[in-house]
């Protein structure tokens, strides 16, 4: 049970603790914030309402512990993440329970992602051996007009202080995949989990805690975003941020000042059908892109583009499978279940109103109970309905016909966000050229799209993002070079 056995020191009655200064405290705002469970829409669990003066307590704490760390060394560092992944993943039941009660997340899938969370700090911590124990060494002579009279010694070096800013929908896995990188490079972190979603990363954190990390090395504020929330992104103490989420992202973006930013914003991923596509390969991947935890995933199929040849045979063998998959709450582990929340059902249901007032054919009937919105194919869907555009992050899926290949790119290409596409062709070149044509950071040939494997670079341009993910990429970002110049006296060549 969440909150019991080793996680018994971070729940407070019925509030948990945060994390500071390797301890769990109450705030002295004596205030919580309530956490509502998405399928009973009641209060499941209630956090910390942080103060702006414990947050510059947590900063200032942070900023020492990382001077130590920065001197540990490079193998300790990595023994206890690997300390870590396995406490993780010994304790993926309670966490996976607060994952289920709190974003309604399907039992068996919230179990994979906490022992895919401990996968990717193992294998963090491996790659950051390999990519910090390794340096550059240039000399002066290679570039014209000058002698060998320097010797340069290239070295990567932290940051400092790295605040992570995970999304709802994956607490637990994009928590980690931001403290992992941040702490084998040598930072220190603090973590400001989303609400949905905080008392699972509560959990994850004292798994941190239990693997014996330096005090204030790690700390985890929650509290309402209108109270810490600028507070943090543009405190002076901070001096890299990495965000997942909306639109906020790029509120943070302007206010940050000048330091690094690593963000992933969301997306539109089109999912482009030509003629020759295996159609139940694409419909399974449809099914698979669109509807896994009901939508609510950046990298979601968002838009089917379909060559009209093939549009009337695609969408029957996609009704087929969509009338298959079972609703219900996330204890059943159900294919379909509640959306987050209120407000984001309220939203979902604009998106399908406006669809059916501009004349939308609905594949199967609109349904919805609280928070629970029955997955809806909507078809002959038009470039003047907002579906075809904006992100829904529900179980609706719009099908846009097309009579071109360009029709396709065109629209992929018009829309605001530049995550992921995926192409469905047997034509390998076919494939290639659409690919590079499409304005996104990846693009899936024959597959759903996907952010995983968690080693693959992960980047969105435009709306979507700022820089690249991904475990080898995020030790690179959040590390600096330092260069070294030793100057000779005279010119000198090896043997010479």
């Amino acid at each position: 049970m969440a909150g019991t056995g080793v996680f018994a020191d971070i729940l407070d009655g019925d509030a948990f603790k945060y994390y500071s200064d390797g301890e769990w405290k109450k705030s002295s705002s004596g205030k919580s914030v309530a956490i509502v469970n998405p399928t009973t829409r009641k209060t499941q669990y209630k956090v910390q309402a942080c103060t702006q003066e414990e947050v510059n307590k947590v900063m200032e704490i942070a900023k020492t512990a990382q001077k130590s760390w920065a001197k540990t060394p490079l193998w300790k560092r990595a023994e206890l993440l690997h300390k870590a992944a396995a406490i993780l993943k010994e304790h993926k039941a309670p966490i996976a329970e607060a994952l289920v009660k709190e974003i309604a997340k399907p039992a068996k899938d919230a179990v994979t992602e906490v022992v895919r969370s401990g996968d990717l700090i193992s294998y963090c911590a491996e790659e950051g051996v390999r990519i910090l124990g390794e340096g550059k060494f240039l000399v002066s002579d290679s570039f014209p007009g000058n002698e060998r009279t320097k010797y340069c010694l290239t070295s990567k070096i932290p940051l400092g202080v790295v605040l992570a800013i995970p999304p709802f929908n994956y607490p637990v896995n994009l928590a980690v995949s931001k403290i992992a990188p941040a702490l084998i490079a040598g930072n220190s972190l603090v973590l400001k989990p989303p609400t949905q979603g905080a008392v699972s990363c509560l959990h994850m954190v004292h798994c941190f805690h239990l693997a014996g990390f330096p005090k204030g090395l790690i700390s985890c504020v929650t509290g309402k975003g209108s109270e810490i929330g600028d507070f943090l992104t543009m405190h002076p103490g901070v001096n890299c941020i990495s965000f997942t989420g909306g639109d906020t992202g790029i509120a943070i973006s302007k206010k940050a000042g000048m330091i690094p930013l690593q963000m992933e914003l969301g997306g539109k991923d089109a999912c482009i059908v030509l003629e020759d596509a295996d159609l139940d390969l694409v419909a399974a991947n449809i099914i698979k892109g669109g509807f896994s935890y009901s939508g609510q995933r950046c990298t979601a199929v968002k838009v089917v583009l379909v060559m009209e040849s093939v549009a009337d045979a695609l969408v029957e063998k996609v009704k087929a499978r969509v009338a298959k998959l079972t609703v219900g709450p996330p204890e059943d582990d159900s294919d379909i279940t509640p959306v987050v929340s209120e407000s984001s059902a309220n939203f979902i249901e604009g998106l399908v109103k406006d669809a059916k007032e501009k004349g939308a054919t609905f594949c199967q009937p609109y349904r919805r109970e609280g928070n629970l919105i029955w997955p809806l194919l909507l078809d002959h869907v038009r470039p003047d309905m907002r579906i075809a555009w904006e992100e829904p992050f529900g179980p609706v899926l719009p099908v846009i016909r097309i009579s071109s290949v360009e029709e396709g790119i065109h629209h992929c290409n018009a829309s605001n966000f530049g995550l992921q596409g995926c192409v469905f062709t047997r034509d390998i070149n076919k494939a290639i050229l659409i690919g590079d044509a499409m304005e996104t950071g990846t693009v899936q040939i024959n597959s759903a799209p996907a952010r995983g494997p968690d080693h693959f670079p992960f980047q969105g341009i435009k709306d979507s993002g700022i820089g690249s993910q991904g475990i080898t990429n995020s030790i690179n970002m959040m590390t600096k070079i330092k260069s070294t110049v030793i100057n000779l006296p005279a010119p000198t060549y090896t043997m010479g």
